[in-house]
């Protein structure tokens, strides 16, 4: 008389010969997303197709459309890699320099700034890259509330943030000298900072 196999309980844990192909397939795609970004930062929207970034990472064209079922899929992962690292690295920014010194931080990496608001204004065509582009936003508005003691929806807080943002544009695209953009962020900061 056979017994059936017992079904293992769902807290059971994973057999060992699954364990490596899970963390081979993660290291895979990882790598494919890190690509991409590293592509974007060096060519754009147009520089990112399914052969590139598998070339990019040293992997088979067919690892890329196993992992990304489509070119949006993958600028969409991206782009919210691109936000979450700048968000970092402008809230660790200010908490070094503060605001008036940001515009430091807005011209170190010109490249990959430009692969972020490349992908900003395209997700005005986007629904999926304009859920992203507001988590930037807010992201970017919070920073600044917090280092100007003030809630986010203060109306010298968006007023500050705005101000930035047409000064890290104008600095990206237009290249404009960084000092220029450095007197109207200081002057800015210290408007928004004074009590209504």
């Amino acid at each position: 008389m056979t017994h059936p196999t017992p079904t293992p309980p769902d807290n059971a844990p994973t057999p060992p010969q699954e364990r490596p192909a899970q963390e081979r397939g993660r290291r895979r795609r990882a790598a494919l997303l890190q690509a991409a970004v590293h592509l974007l930062t060096e060519g754009g929207f147009a520089a990112v197709s399914h052969r590139a970034v598998a070339q990019r990472a040293d992997l088979p064209l067919a690892a890329t459309t196993y992992y990304f079922a489509s070119r949006d899929q993958l600028l969409t992962e991206a782009f919210a890699q691109l936000v979450d690292d700048e968000l970092a690295e402008t809230r660790a920014a200010i908490a070094r320099h503060g605001l008036t010194h940001l515009a430091t931080h807005i011209a170190a990496d010109r490249n990959r700034q430009l692969g972020l608001w490349e992908l900003y204004v395209h997700a005005g065509r986007d629904p999926a890259l304009q859920q992203i582009a507001r988590r930037w936003t807010d992201g970017c508005v919070a920073t600044v509330a917090d280092a100007l003691g003030l809630p986010p929806d203060d109306t010298r807080t968006r007023l500050l943030y705005t101000t930035i943002s047409a000064l890290w544009l104008e600095h990206v695209v237009e290249q404009r000298p960084l000092h220029e953009s450095q007197t109207l962020l200081e002057a800015a900061v210290k408007m928004c900072s004074h009590p209504q």
